[in-house]
């Protein structure tokens, strides 16, 4: 998604207790900066203006999450979106932390100490020329480095408008020795989690009749 440049939105990040600007830093020990470090890590790559993030992080406050996106603009809103939320449920914001860094370079931040209990991958830019198709974010290529920090037996949550990123994509899981325990091509219809956090885009999609495609695949 593109977005417009938004001058205060550096400024507000660096301010922000729940920004980290130098991620390298905190590769291997991500769980220390949390307040309860105990608590399981979720990891979402790619959050947007922060609509699912802020939904999910402030109704399991039992759970850490950290959420990655590369562009400031995107990493302002979605700081406001998480301060708006916690703030209208008397929540205090300690365990979440949203960070600015490359995806594709994930494992200069995070390695097997991390130990990520799951993963969100959210509307993920498709990628639809072949050339281009190793920048997916569930290309194996990216699924072989996510493996080097997920849990055994920890979970990739996949959603997405588009037909044939999600064809290709289970093809991508199978080659990647992810097992692919739940899939679903209209998740408004048949859910196949307890509770579905919609996106942004989700609800764009959803409102101009696309079905949404949603997939869970696990680390044997």
């Amino acid at each position: 998604m593109r977005i417009r440049y938004k001058k205060w939105a550096r400024p507000e990040l660096e301010a922000s207790p729940f920004y980290i600007d130098n991620p390298e830093e905190w590769k291997g020990k991500w769980k220390t900066f949390f307040k309860n470090p105990e608590q399981p890590l979720h990891l979402e790559l790619g959050c947007g203006k922060g609509n699912f993030i802020s939904q999910i992080a402030s109704e399991n406050l039992n759970i850490n999450y950290i959420a990655i996106d590369l562009v400031d603009a995107m990493l302002g809103l979605a700081k406001r979106n998480i301060e708006n939320t916690y703030k209208e449920k008397q929540l205090e914001i300690s365990n979440v932390v949203i960070t600015r860094f490359d995806i594709a370079r994930i494992l200069l931040i995070m390695d097997e100490k991390d130990v990520v209990d799951r993963i969100y991958i959210n509307f993920c830019n498709p990628w639809p020329r072949g050339k281009h198709h190793k920048k997916r974010l569930t290309h194996p290529r990216q699924l072989e480095s996510y493996k080097q920090f997920l849990a055994k037996n920890g979970e990739i949550y996949f959603k997405t408008d588009d037909d044939d990123l999600f064809e290709t994509t289970l093809n991508y899981f199978e080659r990647s020795g992810i097992k692919v325990v739940s899939k679903t091509y209209d998740l408004h219809q048949q859910r196949i989690v307890e509770k579905n956090y919609e996106t942004e885009h989700e609800k764009m999609f959803s409102e101009q009749g696309i079905k949404i495609k949603a997939l869970i695949g696990v680390k044997e």
